[in-house]
């Protein structure tokens, strides 16, 4: 693997603004010790272990780990060798078409790995403020033609108390439970009560229908047209910041589909259990986007930011038996 990133006027190549905005190392023909002192910073770096050997590498220079090793450890993820070739396409594409937003993820996780959650979401906000003013995220919107509109206006989160425990239920089974932004207000307002309660309940958060949340409400994506009041309200009102707030006492219950903030939120949750049918997916890239909902805190400790990284590049779906195996999940509960 070339170094020349380590040239000022080199390194510009490995980047978004050059023609190497991606670089994978063939982890079993080069050995560890001949890496350079460190990642190219502006580059996405992915190590490819085809042989499924699980070679020694410095994890703080890669941002993803792939193996054909089955069961892999963490920083490792396991694809079969089948697979292999068919997602490291899927991870090339979605760089090539969003390259400024793929190292942007790279970048805050890198660094969120060094702060504690609530400043790592404060980072987050910041980034996906600026990718939302961007040209990736403007190409695919005009792409998708997706009509600007309003949420529904029905009450978006149920609020429910039986003894020392809330019950918070996301109501909107009509439209997959999207976190609109009244969703999202409504479920921060509940999580505050619950917080400021000076009798400390206990707290259970789970969904009505067919699935948890299929995150953002798509009619909504692009209609924020001050950027800097979007990244004080998405911080402020970050039903993440609470869930982790409350700790021990947080529990959420995730069903069918959880696709973007819908696991965004609940990974901040202290103890995480889903049902058989649970499917994650993490689909920003793929807009010029990064996750905005939180999830670059809650689940890059949950799973580690390498994993988080590489479900991000590709879009990659997560089933609940290798979420309880990664643990995302605490329990799998029919």
């Amino acid at each position: 693997m070339a170094d020349g990133w380590h040239d000022v006027l080199g390194g510009e190549a490995f980047s978004p603004l050059g023609e190497r905005p991606l670089l994978l190392h063939d982890a079993n023909t080069s050995p560890a010790g001949a890496l350079p002192a460190g990642p190219p910073p502006h580059a996405v770096t992915v190590a490819v272990d085809r042989a499924g050997t699980l070679p020694p590498l410095d994890p703080d220079w890669f941002d993803a780990f792939v193996t054909t090793c089955p069961d892999a450890p963490a920083p490792w993820v396991s694809v079969a060798a089948s697979r292999l070739d068919a997602q490291l396409a899927a991870v090339r594409a979605t760089v090539a078409r969003a390259p400024i937003a793929s190292a942007t993820l790279a970048r805050v996780l890198r660094i969120g790995a060094r702060l504690d959650f609530e400043d790592a979401l404060d980072l987050e906000s910041l980034a996906y403020s600026t990718l939302l003013g961007g040209g990736e995220f403007a190409r695919r919107l005009a792409a998708r033609a997706v009509a600007p509109g309003a949420g529904s206006a029905a009450p978006a989160v149920r609020y429910e108390r039986a003894g020392d425990r809330v019950t918070l239920t996301l109501s909107s089974p009509g439209n997959r439970n999207a976190m609109t932004a009244a969703m999202r207000d409504a479920l921060w307002e509940a999580l505050a009560n619950v917080l400021d309660d000076p009798t400390r309940p206990s707290l259970l958060l789970c969904a009505e229908g067919k699935c948890f949340s299929t995150g953002g409400h798509l009619p909504e994506f692009g209609t924020a047209r001050d950027l800097a009041l979007a990244h004080a309200v998405r911080s402020q009102r970050s039903p993440a910041r609470l869930l982790h707030r409350l700790g021990a006492r947080a529990t959420v219950m995730l069903h069918g589909a959880c696709i973007g903030s819908g696991i965004e939120v609940p990974a901040a949750a202290a103890r995480r259990i889903g049902a058989p049918d649970t499917i994650i997916q993490l689909p920003e890239l793929a807009m010029g986007l990064i996750p905005g909902a939180g999830g670059t805190a809650s689940l890059a400790r949950a799973i580690g930011r390498h994993r988080l990284m590489w479900l991000a590049l590709g879009g990659f779906r997560l089933g609940a038996p290798t979420a309880l195996a990664w643990r995302l999940l605490h329990e799998i509960r029919p």
